[in-house]
């Protein structure tokens, strides 16, 4: 059985007007001022050895830097919220916390938005202790009745199901994942959640991308919003334009209590801490081409690539009219004739030196004259009258 205990803070913040609006399209103005042949879901975890870079003994008096690092967290939070249509009005929004400094983040940053957020929206953590040796079950707890945050704390032994399930020398993430994701999406129905917040960020989205096409032969990653195979769930990723290096900075100035995953951040066979480790030195070189990897991923072609069920190419004809472009060059030399007109081709193409369509209303031959008369100009000498 899962077990859970529930804080709620005898007050919270409300807001004292609802917007008629139910999107939060204006919160944007506001915030302006493994080898296997496996398909890569929801595995990122938030526990990475990255936290462990984290200086806990960072004090809360934050530099100057730190305003604008919320601000810019803040908008990007925001416009992910909007593009995507994340959270609408009257939402319970369940945040998962996991204890990494990425969930810290997004629990951080949405309560922010709530306060300031043209409409009504409620958030609730929700935290799954999977009963892993030597974790510090109440650092948790106590950080969110420090902060008056509602939340629940949920106890399942999944810890013992990943190691019994998984075979030894495999990567624990996927089992780990997957046990986690059904416990969470069961109870965000059983308390009337409507929305799951996940804190997977931008470099988590781009590390499952090259995970799927190294390791999995598809092009494949985490999309922003998600509905759940059985429709009962919808997963949002408000973090989805935030860099990871951004969260470690303001991790590091706000000072999150980080807990480690030591389950599988022990392991040092992960694939995702091998693409993790190669997005960073391609960021390190080359400092904005993650930026456009990740545009790349919101401006897809179809027709470019071969998919035959997301394109349909079996169907795909000619639409010719009567113009003819002729071939701009000097000459055609036509061989073999006699097979050419057996084909039914011309043995004689015409050629032209430029091209009509071009030529805008002039006639041809006039256009040409006028370009040739141009370029003789433009090479003329000019007489530079000596002053005396």
């Amino acid at each position: 059985m899962t077990a859970a205990t529930l804080f709620t803070p005898t007050s919270t913040d409300q807001l004292n007007e609802a917007s008629t609006n139910t999107r939060i399209d204006s919160l944007v103005l506001e915030a302006n001022n493994s080898t296997d042949n496996h398909q890569y879901d929801d595995t990122a975890e938030e526990g990475s050895h990255l936290d462990s870079l984290i200086d806990h003994s960072a004090k809360t008096d934050a530099p100057t830097d730190f305003g604008k690092l919320q601000k810019k967290l803040r908008r990007q939070v925001s416009w992910a919220i909007r593009d995507f249509n994340m959270i609408e009005d009257g939402d319970v929004v369940m945040v998962c916390v996991s204890g990494g400094k990425d969930s810290y983040t997004l629990l951080d940053i949405l309560l922010l938005l709530k306060r300031i957020a043209p409409i009504h929206f409620d958030i609730v953590a929700v935290n799954l202790d999977q009963k892993q040796p030597g974790y510090p079950e109440d650092i948790l707890p106590a950080y969110l009745n420090e902060q008056g945050i509602a939340h629940y704390i949920l106890e399942k032994d999944t810890y013992s199901i990943v190691k019994s399930v998984v075979p030894e020398g495999k990567t624990y993430c996927s089992a780990c994942s997957r046990l986690r994701r059904g416990s969470l999406y069961g109870f965000a129905k059983q308390i009337g959640a409507t929305k799951i917040a996940l804190g997977h960020h931008r470099d988590d989205m781009l590390a499952t991308f090259f995970l799927n096409l190294f390791h999995g032969g598809t092009l494949k990653s985490m999309p922003p919003k998600l509905l759940s195979d059985d429709k009962q769930n919808m997963l949002i990723r408000p973090l989805a334009y935030v860099e990871e290096k951004d969260i470690i900075e303001y991790a590091k100035l706000k000072a999150f209590p980080i807990i480690p995953c030591n389950l599988c951040g022990s392991q040092t066979n992960l694939q995702r801490a091998i693409i993790n480790d190669m997005l960073r030195e391609w960021d390190n070189a080359h400092p904005q081409r993650l930026a456009s990897i990740f545009k790349a991923m919101q401006n897809v072609a179809p027709s470019q690539l071969a998919d035959r069920e997301l394109f349909d190419f079996e169907t795909l004809s000619l639409d010719r009219d009567d113009n003819e472009r002729l071939f701009e060059g000097d000459n055609i030399q036509a061989g073999q004739t006699d097979d050419l007109a057996e084909m039914g081709l011309p043995v004689s193409p015409k050629t032209q030196t430029f091209n009509p369509k071009f030529a805008s209303d002039k006639p041809y031959a006039l256009a040409l004259e006028n370009a040739e008369s141009n370029e003789r100009s433009a090479k003329k000498i000019p007489t530079i009258n000596p002053v005396i």
